[in-house]
């Protein structure tokens, strides 16, 4: 039986590939977390495995075919993620989720020392860069409680445009890149179908909340107010690239790994729907 570990299973990305290879015949699949009592996705085995408690991860790899691997956006990311490397056998296949662009420098050179501890090593492995999830526009942590209360979606855009991708679609190219040959060596650059700018993105979030949402450009300041040391350079950091329109250039990627293509935004709204008018 292959045996496939996911960190960060109760994220964005990690949930709906555990379910993607839950469906899959003949496969173990590990649902890694800091708290395995919260892991209860159906088929999923919750295990320990959290960045904080290197402790965890012996029990975690063992005799795994193939790992998830969801970078911890933290400055010593790089060293985690090369000391996790060395726990696993030669053959296991390792699938990193980075971000679009993670050749430029960010903060210390971050993202791209991430990448290169990956590429670098023995192991087979894949490397996906997606653009912006349509997720963080339906989570109250970032724009969904100013979009149903104040009808306002406040984002710093610099006039770019977007290429948003649904993480669903980051979960399907992944289950590929975890499962099927001809991915090894591969950067993978993950968009949905267009690029938007926010102007439409509100129209659309308009449509599926039931009531009007305006963008509102702030400056890369206000996007930073309240953040400090490297969760503040890693957003500044994040905000140049989308005012740069790094984030702009739109692929095919998810089409040509899966056989089908990308969800648009306005697919994810409408699904989103009831969530959206709930709120």
């Amino acid at each position: 039986m292959t045996r496939v570990l996911v960190t960060g299973v109760r994220g964005k990305t990690g949930a709906p590939l555990a379910q993607l290879l839950v469906a899959r015949p003949g496969l173990d699949v590990l649902g890694g977390s800091s708290d395995p009592t919260t892991v209860t996705l159906e088929g999923v085995q919750p295990t320990a495995f959290s960045w904080d408690d290197a402790s965890t991860w012996a029990a975690a790899t063992h005799g795994v075919d193939a790992v998830y691997v969801v970078r911890p956006d933290r400055a010593d990311a790089p060293e985690l993620i090369g000391a996790l490397l060395t726990a696993l056998a030669p053959e296991t296949r390792v699938v990193l989720l980075s971000e679009r662009n993670a050749d430029s420098l960010g903060p210390g050179g971050w993202a791209a020392r991430t990448e290169h501890v990956v590429r670098a090593g023995d192991r087979p492995w894949t490397v996906l860069r997606p653009s912006w999830f349509m997720q963080v526009l339906t989570d109250q942590r970032f724009f969904l409680g100013p979009v149903v209360e104040e009808g306002e979606l406040a984002f710093s855009s610099g006039g770019a445009s977007l290429a948003w991708i649904d993480a669903r679609d980051i979960a399907a190219v992944a289950e590929r890149a975890l499962l099927d040959d001809g991915h090894e060596g591969q950067v993978y650059e993950l968009t949905g179908p267009e690029s938007l700018t926010l102007s439409q993105v509100a129209d659309q979030l308009s449509t599926a909340a039931g009531h009007r949402v305006t963008h509102r450009e702030i400056t890369i300041d206000e996007a930073l107010d309240g953040l400090s040391g490297f969760e503040r350079d890693l957003t500044l950091w994040t905000f140049e690239r989308v005012h740069a329109g790094s984030f702009t250039p739109v692929t095919d990627t998810v089409e040509r790994v899966t056989g089908r293509r990308a969800r648009t935004l306005e697919a994810f709204l409408a699904d989103s729907a009831t969530e959206l008018r709930r709120g």
